[in-house]
């Protein structure tokens, strides 16, 4: 009887499975094997979490409708992320599982891959790395299944993958070249969907919106999504609404409305809204405009667009020039807008803009200040309204001043009977104010000493049990009368039954300690009249001080804002106030140019005036011969300036304070004026010291605050003049590498100062001091010192002027001293060289000064 070997199934099984398991095998089994393990263990793994990563992108992306959309919902981040963790994890996974794949199950044997899963694990590698923003990696990945996966089915889709990716990395013309390629082959329509619409987004890249809106055309009409259906069409609206043609914009965007449900509501919302604004932009006139809008509104679905449709009712009141309800509607739309910053800048710029013109500037800067919080600082936008806030300062600065003078000055011209009645009216007006205010502290008392109030307790909540005393307001209400008919008001308090005082007298002791009146100097006329000025002297500063507040408003309206209309009113009230004559000619030039501007003929009376009656002045000569000012003939303002600047170098200080106050007077109004106020506070430092310089800044910051020079003075006086307000000496010899020797000369002793610069040049050249120089520096209008420089110690510029007195070649008995450099340049900042020499004879007192 033969003996039949029994092997146990589950060892047949084992044996089986180290058999397939082999990668190196080019069996049935194991090509079997390994496909299926790849395709329903680790790939569908992969793919789930790729698809899981989608969705997630999907959520967190955001739109802005405000720029043409991208073709694909997809952010780029613009920071390097070096914290992997930051990442989305889903596509880590992904990317895991098909590298697993690749290197568990791929069975490249003699050159060609064995296992038909591995070009889909290659394909999912390149998904996961592409949706993970590191597209080189990605497009290695697509590139390998084109080169080594020529007869895969998926090459195509492959090859599409690719060319996103050469878009995303900015190579839009090679992608262009490659799609171009892939339209030629046997695709499917879905596929010839995809490479239409990637192409359509190189050719926005490259700025060729004809070609994008073709190929989203295509796109458009081939794909089976109607999800994209709607993003391309609106897309296409928006590329055509950029064009100017708004018809076929409009087109556009009803086929993404006639989508209605089927592709999501926000592309059809956001189209009705470029419609409507298209509609404003061709100016046309709809009665069914606003009932339209209304019926929008009234959608609950429509909820989120609320903000949108909202600034369009604004727009819509803002051309019918009805101001409230177009404010009204534009703080519907804030209140109705979380997050779209670019709208709520829109809303806030807008409603800027009207508290601007109605003169309410305080409130115009706050809206300023909220519209450059929702912009992006890197922004044109941002920049050019932070100008325009800057500028508003001015205007805030100036118009307080005009507003308060106009107030004092109306006053002083009343008589004393108009002036105590001006002032009891506005003391009736603030009585009336406060009466209310205490009228209300009462009621809130009296509520606050009470159980109950009209509204009764839960009032807004549901009555779903009517039956409950509490959810009855008669019942509520009956149980308070009947309470306080018993017990009186009495206060919510613990022991409230024990406590006998009735509350009526307590309360009734509050509120009349609210109603009486604070004796207060508020209520009193002549608190009022005791503050207005009396001397002559202040009345004439403060008409002096409102004409130029009128002025520089002028010129800030005219220059920074371009608003004529205010600035004309501003400059024609100043010359109706009578203001002093330097005003007056600037004045009425920069009305000239403002009627010139608009094209209106009050531009040649104007003209005609300055001609006549200021015949010898500089905007005369403009006017009279206007290329004149083109002329080099040193008589331009740049060329006066520039000589002066020359006498500056040459330190004729003096006479650059002197001829630059001439020409502030002459250019009065123009802006090379103020470089000659620069000039001249320049000159001023180096003659007078850091006070002269500080006063001369502060008189430029303060009158010329929005001019780059009057920013340049305060930039200064903020942070350069701080930094060499130390005026302390250090007379340690040790205390620096660079000394000078001086010797002081008065400004009327040019002679002997011009013989001593011989003799101490024929020094150096004999005793072979190669390194040393000679200067003539101006110290003050009387003191002009003789340096000699360039001593690396404090003994051997001592040894120097020593050499010269005991040199029978020389023999210098003039008197001197030695100074470092850094104690030099505090000498010629603070101008204080008596407290360096009385330092420097107490440290020296051996030397001959």
């Amino acid at each position: 009887m033969t003996k039949y070997l029994k092997i146990p199934a589950y060892l047949l099984l084992m044996v089986f499975l180290a058999m397939a398991c082999s990668t190196k095998k080019d069996t049935a089994i194991n090509r079997n094997f390994h496909a299926l393990n790849t395709k329903f263990n680790i790939l569908y793994n992969g793919q789930v979490a790729l698809e899981e990563g989608q969705e997630q992108l999907a959520e967190t992306y955001v739109d802005n409708y405000w720029e043409i959309l991208p073709v694909e919902r997809m952010e780029i981040r613009d920071e390097i992320i070096i914290d992997t963790a930051k990442l989305n994890p889903n596509f880590r996974r992904a990317e895991e599982k098909a590298t697993k794949a690749i290197q568990k199950h791929g069975m490249n044997i003699g050159g060609q891959e064995r296992n038909p899963q591995i070009d889909e694990a290659y394909l999912l590698l390149g998904k996961a790395r592409y949706y993970d923003q590191r597209f080189v990696p990605a497009l290695e990945a697509f590139n390998y299944i084109l080169l080594k996966y020529t007869d895969s089915d998926i090459i195509h889709q492959a090859g599409i993958w690719r060319e996103k990716t050469n878009l995303r990395m900015e190579n839009e013309e090679v992608a262009l070249t490659n799609f171009k390629k892939i339209l030629q082959l046997d695709i499917t329509d879905q596929q010839y969907a995809d490479a239409s619409a990637m192409m359509a987004q190189a050719y926005i890249n490259l700025k060729q919106k004809d070609s994008a809106i073709y190929r989203l055309k295509l796109a458009a009409n081939i794909t089976r999504k109607n999800e994209e259906k709607g993003r391309y069409n609106y897309i296409i609206g928006q590329l055509y609404d950029e064009k100017g043609e708004l018809d076929s914009a409009n087109m556009a965007f009803d086929k993404v409305i006639a989508l209605n449900r089927k592709s999501p509501r926000i592309y059809m919302m956001n189209a009705y809204v470029e419609k409507i604004k298209n509609q404003y932009q061709r100016d046309e006139e709809d009665s069914t405009l606003l009932e339209f809008l209304d019926k929008l509104e009234r959608n609950r679905e429509n909820r989120p667009y609320l903000g949108k449709l909202y600034r369009l009712n604004a727009a819509y009141y803002l051309k019918k020039d009805s101001i409230a309800l177009a404010q009204y509607y534009l703080n519907q739309s804030l209140r109705n807008t979380e997050s779209d910053p670019i709208l709520n800048a829109l809303n806030y710029e807008d409603l800027a803009v009207m508290y601007f013109d109605n003169a309410y500037y305080k409130d115009a800067g706050a809206y300023y200040d909220s519209t450059l919080t929702n912009l992006n600082p890197n922004s044109k936008k941002f920049r050019t309204l932070t100008r325009k806030r800057e500028n508003l300062e001015s205007v805030i600065k100036y118009e307080a001043i005009a507003s308060r003078n106009d107030s004092i000055l109306n006053v002083l011209a009343m008589s004393d009977e108009q002036q105590n009645a001006y002032y009891q009216k506005y003391i009736d007006s603030i009585k009336a104010v406060e009466d209310v205010r205490r009228e209300k502290e009462k009621i809130a008392l009296m509520q606050q000493n009470s159980f109950g109030t009209l509204g009764g307790i839960n009032s807004n909540k549901k009555r779903e049990s009517a039956d409950f005393y509490f959810y009855n307001q008669a019942s509520v209400q009956y149980g308070i009368q009947e309470f306080r008919k018993i017990w009186g008001n009495r206060a919510l308090e613990d022991n409230w039954r024990l406590n006998k005082k009735a509350v009526g007298a307590i309360q009734q002791q509050q509120i009349t300690e609210i109603a009486a009146p604070e004796d207060s100097n508020l209520y009193k006329v002549s608190y009022y009249t005791d503050q207005l000025p009396t001397e002559p002297e202040a009345i004439d500063s403060i008409v002096e001080e409102n004409n130029f507040a009128y002025y520089q408003l002028g010129l800030i309206y005219k220059e920074k804002f371009q608003e004529y209309d205010l600035a004309i009113n501003k400059l024609e009230t100043l010359l109706d106030n009578n203001p002093e004559e330097r005003l007056v000619l600037p004045a009425k030039y920069n009305l000239f140019k403002i009627y010139q501007q608009v094209g209106s003929p009050l531009a040649d009376q104007y003209k005609a005036d300055i001609i006549a009656n200021h015949a010898g002045s500089r905007y005369a000569e403009i006017l009279k011969n206007p290329e004149a000012v083109l002329a080099n003939d040193g008589s331009s303002p740049d060329a006066v300036y520039a000589a002066l600047y020359k006498d500056f170098e040459n330190q004729q200080y003096e006479k650059v304070i002197l001829e630059a106050d001439e020409s502030i007077s002459k250019y009065n109004g123009e802006d090379v004026m103020l470089k000659f106020e620069m000039l001249k506070a320049t000159a001023k430092a180096r003659l007078y010291g850091l006070e002269a310089y500080k006063e001369a800044l502060n008189y430029v910051a303060l009158n010329y605050p929005n001019s780059e020079e009057g920013e340049e003075a305060q930039n200064i006086l903020d942070n350069t003049i701080p930094m060499v307000a130390d005026s302390t000496f250090t007379i340690e010899p040790t205390s620096s590498n660079n000394w000078k020797v001086i010797y002081p000369f008065a400004s009327n002793q040019g002679e002997e100062l011009q013989t001593l610069k011989k003799t101490i040049e024929e020094s150096l050249v004999d005793l072979k001091y190669g390194y040393v120089s000679l200067s003539e520096d101006i110290y003050n209008p009387n003191t002009i010192f003789l340096v000699v420089h360039g001593f690396d110690s404090k003994l051997r510029a001592e040894g120097y002027a020593e050499l010269l007195n005991i040199n029978k070649d020389y023999l210098v008995e003039h008197e001197k001293f030695v100074i470092s450099s850094p104690n030099y340049r505090k000498v010629q900042i603070h101008k204080n060289l008596p407290s360096y020499l009385a330092e420097y004879n107490t440290n020296n007192p051996n030397l001959n000064n």
